[in-house]
């Protein structure tokens, strides 16, 4: 049985393979080379100082046709309330079994394939809902995805400046100092509202319950990239985002729908209306839907997360380790 930590994940899953095996999952999407992944499963479990800890499950597996058979299993806790002890909030484990015997295969460090994978999926959006001449990217969150959005981002676009935001000037620099030692690109801390007004694209990564990105705040042409409300209770962007956006596309309908509370609220709130969500990224990875962008449109991409993006990092792990 193969064993990968954390390093092993990320050596195994550099940007641009990783986006693009994204990009194929995501197009193979509904056909016998696709995947199958029902719709993850939340759990509370509160602890007495952590009421919001929450288990998430996320299975998928490849179809029968495809040519690599495997079962993965993603397990993650959520607690919000280990950034206060200075610990992560999100941690987990893959789990990859044999498709044809069921046997067990591999166990891959879960927080890295996590963070990966989900930074990745934000730079394929941002690969077909950006600016391609975008150079200012601001990020929204000093936590684990900081410097793996930065990266992302940078991986598809010409990005020049780096600005971080975060409710702690302290974390915010040293988010800043990863971000310069994983992308080579110049960054520093800066205020949300000044940053937003200069940004190409904008991406946010908190556990927030409040807006933080204001769509007044925001210059024409800018790309919203909202990653880190999961629960339809949380939400990164205000009503004013998705009332100036001309075009939103989640990763899957069905998580978008039910699960992302920047589109849930604001579709309660009638900022938003279904039509204006006009594709997941399967349809863009197929070519199903373009984008025609005019210079001055606001895009926004919302994820939640899918097991197929796991399914497929964790494919290419395997892949990388032979």
């Amino acid at each position: 049985m193969l064993n990968m930590d954390a390093a092993a994940v990320k050596a195994a899953t550099p940007w641009p393979a990783l986006i693009d095996a994204l990009e194929a999952m995501f197009a193979a999407e509904g056909t016998e080379n696709g995947c199958v992944f029902p719709l993850r499963a939340h759990h509370q479990v509160p602890r007495i100082d952590q009421p919001e800890a929450t288990l998430l499950l996320m299975p998928a597996w490849s179809a029968p046709a495809a040519a690599a058979g495997v079962i993965g299993v993603k397990l993650v806790t959520v607690f919000p309330g280990n950034a206060a002890k200075g610990m992560a909030a999100i941690d987990g484990a893959y789990v990859v079994f044999d498709g044809e015997d069921g046997r067990l295969r591999a166990v891959l460090d879960g927080g890295e394939l996590t963070a990966r994978r989900t930074a990745a999926a934000s730079g394929l959006a941002a690969r077909h809902l950006s600016r391609e001449d975008s150079k200012v990217l601001v990020i929204v969150g000093t936590g684990r995805l900081a410097a793996n959005l930065a990266a992302a981002h940078c991986a598809v676009r010409p990005i020049e400046r780096i600005l971080v935001c975060g409710r702690s000037a302290e974390k915010a620099a040293r988010a800043a100092a990863a971000i310069v030692a994983e992308t080579g690109r110049a960054a520093e801390p800066a205020e949300i509202s000044a940053a937003a007004a200069q940004a190409d694209i904008i991406s946010a990564a908190t556990l927030s319950e409040t807006p933080l990105i204001r769509g007044a705040d925001l210059k024409p042409g800018a790309h919203v990239d909202l990653v880190g409300a999961f629960k339809p209770t949380m939400r990164e962007s205000d009503d004013e985002v998705m009332r100036r956006a001309a075009t939103v596309v989640v990763d899957t309908y069905g998580g978008g729908f039910s699960e992302a509370g920047d589109v849930v609220l604001a579709l309660e709130s009638g900022a938003l209306t279904k039509e204006k969500v006009v594709a997941e990224l399967a349809e863009l990875a197929r070519g199903d839907k373009r984008i025609a962008r005019g210079a001055e449109d606001i895009t926004v991409f919302k994820s939640v997360g899918a097991a197929l993006e796991d399914l497929a990092a964790a494919m290419l792990c395997l892949k990388q380790a032979g």
